[in-house]
């Protein structure tokens, strides 16, 4: 089995911002990105599929030392615009999060913070991402803390977004992502039972081979990160810190 691991970087928005206080992790400046992506091709890190990761922390193929997945929350119309582009100029892949019952409508949840709602993007957006290489997998149906609603609405959640998007694109969707991070045992366990394959969290830490895949953790990428501040995420973060 590697004894490296993956570091699976947790992005939402790309675009154009003005500079911000809060909730700056689900922003990221286009240039900045565009920068990161760029640091990434030179040292020569391998940016892989979630599948190929997974197989490789299974030991099932060869790990590369500097393995990155890159995934997006939300499937912002902004990312099309923004990030898909850079992603192309590098031959990057990447993992969009969707969520099922809100393509093509605002985040409304961005309201409760007083926040603009940017548009999300639409189903035929997310069958044109899929015929450019871009992986989709599920985010629920409409943003929920999964953890803290009643277990039937996340058993729906879980399971009603999987079925919509596998009927949108034709092909199984294999990967989900707890909105807001939000996950216990018994919600872990409906994911399990549902089919997926992985489910990641916002976990702070490197993915190794005694992860287990229904609770990956990622590295989020914040607005303010600059390119020394993204490369000691990619380089110290590695294991999650353990509370005495």
């Amino acid at each position: 089995m590697p004894e490296h691991g993956v570091s699976i970087l947790m992005y939402h928005q790309v675009g154009e911002f003005p500079p911000m206080a809060a909730h700056r992790s689900t922003y990221c400046d286009h240039r900045r990105f565009a920068a990161q992506m760029a640091w990434l091709h030179r040292l020569r890190y391998r940016v892989l599929r979630l599948d190929e990761a997974l197989a490789g922390l299974r030991g099932e193929r060869p790990l590369p030392p500097r393995a990155v997945v890159l995934t997006f929350d939300d499937g912002y119309e902004n990312f099309y615009e923004y990030a898909l582009p850079v992603l192309a100029r590098f031959g990057f892949s990447a993992v969009v999060y969707a969520l099922a019952d809100r393509l093509g409508q605002p985040s409304a949840w961005f309201a409760a913070d007083g926040r603009s709602t940017p548009p999300l993007m639409s189903a035929s957006r997310l069958r044109e991402l899929r015929q450019l290489g871009i992986d989709i997998g599920s985010h629920g149906l409409t943003h929920q803390r999964l953890a803290e609603i009643d277990r039937e609405t996340a058993r729906i959640e879980i399971t009603d977004s999987k079925d919509r998007l596998q009927q949108l694109l034709g092909e199984p969707i294999d990967h989900f992502c707890y909105p807001y991070g939000s996950h216990d045992d018994a919600v872990v366990d409906m994911v399990s039972a549902a089919g997926y394959r992985s489910a990641v969290t916002c976990d702070r830490a490197s993915a190794f081979a005694d992860a287990d895949p229904l609770r990956l953790p990622r590295k989020a990428i914040s607005f303010g990160d600059s390119l020394a501040g993204y490369a000691w995420k990619l380089h110290m973060k590695t294991r999650p810190r353990v509370d005495a």
